[in-house]
């Protein structure tokens, strides 16, 4: 079994050494599948050739509304999307870069004056530290400092992903959110697929269970992950396939937010709300999550959780809110749950036991 130091030197490797550009990778796990909006099409052209060719990210970790926010990226490579967020953030804003990867960390500081100046910035705005994001306490950062954390296709590659994600919300503002894309699989992968380079390199066999991933995410204070956007990933490698028969990958993208008075399930107050546009970046419609999108002018109706995620980030400046939460109606429906025990009344099972019918499984109950 590989300790910890082996796989983050093995991915040391990978990324520094094996790995030269994007068309090096054995699989398309590590590549961008989803569409681009045309403010980050625009951005992305201004980035350099040298950084864009050693991108190695699974999906899009750009959330809307940045101008003046201070967001941190973890695990930014040759920094393709600290350039990104530098343009998105303006001058104003402040972006951290943090990866472990010497050849990587050279790139992205030597790209730093190409693109203030690109920019047309005074200054950067953009700065790379390096480290090892299972210690990000150990960098100095501030807690709450933070608006937003993004970070494309790493998580998966760290040992330990609760301390990854617990610094994360130690790092982040009340109301902030990690934004960000990575691999999740529909199985706990055994041990000896963990111990192969390639496939950890490959950003495949580190990857999570997504349901022990929803309840870490949960247990270090994200109480309600939601997801963007999911997509399949196609292992377009025959000896790869054969290695993780029976393995299902895809590439996902949550959002999770910091806000103290979220629950573990969506809950019902008879609240509603309406987007009032003016987000330059989603002029007619708003999307939260996959589930939640808010089409200008239409009063919609929300859970507490929805509510809260609107009402006390910095979005909530282009919503009009409808309802509190003094009267509580149960858990809200829509979101895939309901009460989970038995609708036989107790006349029904009266009637049962008089005709003498054994009632216990009838009547419901945990299992």
């Amino acid at each position: 079994m590989l300790d910890q130091n082996e796989i983050k030197e093995g991915v040391k490797e990978y990324y520094g050494e094996t790995l030269k550009t994007s068309s090096d990778l054995q699989t398309n796990a590590c590549c961008d599948p989803y569409s681009m909006p045309n403010h980050i099409k625009t951005a992305l052209s201004e980035i350099s050739d040298e950084v864009v060719s050693k991108y190695y990210g699974c999906g899009l970790t750009i959330p809307t509304e940045l101008n003046g926010l201070s967001v941190l990226d973890l695990g930014s490579g040759a920094g393709r999307d600290c350039f990104l967020l530098s343009k998105l953030v303006g001058e104003n804003g402040k972006v951290t870069g943090v990866d472990m990867t010497d050849a990587q960390l050279e790139v992205a500081n030597r790209n730093i004056s190409y693109h203030t100046e690109k920019f047309g910035y005074k200054k950067p705005n953009v700065e790379f530290l390096k480290g090892d994001l299972e210690k990000l306490d150990e960098l100095g950062l501030k807690d709450g400092s933070y608006d937003a954390v993004v970070s494309n296709c790493v998580i998966n590659l760290i040992p330990n992903k609760e301390s990854v994600l617990a610094n994360t919300h130690r790092l982040l503002r009340e109301g902030g959110e990690l934004y960000f894309s990575d691999v999740y699989c529909n199985r706990r992968i055994p041990q000896e697929l963990v111990n192969d380079k390639e496939l950890y390199g490959e950003c495949l066999s580190g990857a999570m269970y997504w349901n022990d991933f929803e309840n870490l995410s949960k247990k270090v204070g994200f109480s309600d992950p939601r997801i963007v956007e999911s997509k399949p990933i196609t292992i377009e490698n025959p000896r790869l396939q054969q290695m993780l028969a029976g393995f299902e990958f895809y590439s996902v993208v949550y959002r999770l937010f910091k806000i103290s008075e979220l629950e573990p399930h969506c809950e019902e107050y008879g609240q509603a709300i309406e987007y009032k546009g003016g987000m330059d970046e989603a002029p007619n419609a708003f999307m939260l999550d996959g589930h939640h999108v808010f089409q200008k002018g239409k009063i919609e109706s929300v859970c507490g959780n929805s509510y809260n995620m609107i009402h006390k980030t910095r979005f909530k400046k282009y919503f009009n809110f409808y309802g509190d939460f003094s009267t509580h109606y149960g858990i809200y429906k829509d979101c895939g749950m309901n009460i989970p025990y038995s609708n036989i009344d107790s006349t029904a099972k009266n009637n049962s036991t008089n005709n003498d019918t054994n009632t216990d499984t009838a009547a419901g109950g945990c299992c």
